[in-house]
């Protein structure tokens, strides 16, 4: 932000103790009118306590919290002074409907003004609330249901619903995504940018980095309490913002964990639960018995996640370097028993024609002959280099080389095949260009050899300005229900598994499904530097 800018909100020196626990020390940072600021930081960093704070939870022990050059007194109410706080545990009347929660303390009626004898009208906030809901994709069969009804993902997005019903100055989202599926949290990241088009300043708490990467522009780390950095995102690496979460002395200590097969999905899996546990833990700070307890279970079972990742790091290297002789292998003797026996046979050909005595026309049809095969030997060539690595990719880019490469796959296994890219797909880094058509062109391979699809459709969508979302669908046979991806590497198939590798390697996301209709669409969300582009509501 330029200086001349007034900051919005002043986090100045506070502190907050729980009587002999310290929760916050001496945390100061500014956040600037339209900027989405990520907090990151592991479970009793202080995030949800600075969150407390801001909705008028709690009085800060030290320090000072000013908004818009006012500074906040406690006792005060957020939304006076247009503050939504969206916190971790939803906060709900359990004795309410939905819509009562919707609008608690905000209820639509007459007069529209003030809050004195106002007749609040049940019809006028159904409609309202069902057009917040519409908005955040969630439907319920009445907005009459008790919330003690709904699950925990539908109690937290009524919180958020809730939180929408003002305009707001300033939304503090406090890991709500926790209780959400994934569906959920990527609404709320787009509910996040679309905020911040609409001129609303938001502070993002998350322990999700690739959330964090994805929506905000600067991040500030804390631990135990303590802001140990702030970067602006564009210029971050996940491995200085780790290394300030787990207090590394520098980035050499860090030790690169690449999640690899099954390992990375079930350690990703035991870390959702591991969140979970943590959340609960939060609510009980003073009890610092159970807390320990609790703790060393936690870091014994992530210590066992990570033995299981370092096995699957070394199975992987292994399978990469057995999959790199087989290849030198398949490429020699393509080009031996195909390319060199053609210029042999080329050679022949030259030589019969130089001790012949033919006929100026006899000549002629040989030469056509032999300039045909050397045309055929050099699209054979070209074919060998494009699969090495497709030229088009440095010079025109990753559209360009994944239109000429879809192209010539359908025309070659007669498999009709549609290709969707997005309009803003722009230029990415060389290597995320170079591993999303690998990972193109390994799911067509296992199209081609194992799916007995007829067509298939490639697309390549932006979910946000660092998140594109690749899927392959087809009309094929689809997983057997007793697929098991890590059980490819014993049977010697690698083309799922080395997509799985890709993405995993990438920081993305893989999900497998059968479709309704027949066939299997492979999902593979890839996170990326800012491309510049056009976000719809």
């Amino acid at each position: 932000m330029e200086s001349s800018v007034e900051p919005l909100l002043r986090i100045i020196n506070v502190s907050k103790r729980f009587g002999t626990l310290t929760a916050l020390h001496q945390i100061s940072f500014d956040v600037y009118p339209g900027e989405v600021v990520g907090l990151a930081g592991r479970s009793g960093a202080g995030k949800s306590v600075l969150a407390a704070l801001l909705a008028g939870l709690h009085p800060i022990t030290e320090g000072e919290i000013v908004l818009a050059g006012r500074p906040l007194k406690w006792p005060f109410r957020c939304r006076d002074f247009g503050i939504e706080v969206i916190h971790q545990e939803p906060s709900l009347a359990d004795n309410l409907d939905i819509i009562s929660n919707i609008f608690l303390g905000s209820e639509l009626g007459w007069p529209k003004t003030g809050r004195l004898l106002k007749l609040p009208s049940r019809a006028k906030m159904h409609r309202e609330a069902a057009r917040i809901l519409q908005q955040l994709e969630v439907r319920f069969p009445s907005l009459e249901e008790n919330v003690s009804n709904l699950p925990s993902e539908q109690r937290q997005m009524v919180a958020i619903a809730q939180a929408m019903v003002n305009p707001a100055r300033l939304i503090f989202v406090d890991e709500p995504t926790v209780l959400l599926n994934y569906s959920y949290q990527q609404r709320l990241l787009s509910l996040i940018q679309l905020w911040q088009q609409q001129g609303t300043t938001v502070i993002f708490a998350s322990k999700n980095l690739e959330h964090l990467f994805a929506v905000t522009d600067r991040i500030i780390t804390l631990r135990k309490g303590r802001r140990m950095g702030e970067h602006r995102t564009d210029e971050a690496t996940r491995e200085e913002v780790v290394a300030e979460l787990v207090g590394a002395a520098s980035r050499d200590q860090l030790t690169p964990t690449i999640w690899a097969l099954d390992s990375y999905y079930q350690a990703r899996e035991q870390a959702e639960k591991l969140r979970h546990q943590q959340v609960l833990l939060e609510k009980n700070l003073v009890e610092q018995d159970t807390l320990n307890q609790q703790l060393v279970e936690q870091l014994a079972e992530q210590v066992e996640a990570l033995d299981q990742a370092n096995s699957a790091l070394q199975a992987a290297q292994r399978r990469l370097l057995t999959e790199r002789e087989q290849e030198r292998k398949r490429l020699a003797r393509e080009l031996h028993d195909q390319v060199i026996q053609d210029l042999l046979s080329v050679n022949y050909e030259l030589e019969e024609i130089e001790s012949s005595e033919l006929e100026p026309d006899e000549l002629a049809g040989e030469l056509a002959d032999i300039r045909t095969s050397i045309r055929l030997m050099v699209a054979d060539l070209r074919r060998i280099c494009g699969n090495l690595r497709p030229p088009t990719i440095d010079s025109l880019g990753l559209g360009a080389a994944l239109q000429s490469y879809t192209r010539e796959w359908s025309e070659r296994t007669a498999i009709d095949l549609k290709l969707d890219l997005d309009a803003n797909l722009g230029r990415l880094p060389e290597p995320i260009e170079l591993s999303i058509f690998r990972i193109v062109q390994e799911g067509l391979s296992n199209v081609r050899k194992h799916s007995g699809a007829k067509s298939v459709e490639v697309q390549l969508k932006h979910t946000s300005p660092r998140a594109l979302l690749i899927s392959i669908a087809d009309d094929g046979r689809g997983l057997e229900k007793s697929f098991d991806l890590a059980s490819l590497s014993t049977d010697g198939h690698y083309g799922l598994l080395g997509i799985s590798e890709r993405v995993a390697l990438l920081g993305g996301r893989l999900h497998l499904q059968n479709r309704g209709g027949g066939g299997l669409l492979l999902r593979v969300e890839i996170p990326h530097p800012r491309v510049a582009m056009v976000m719809g509501a």
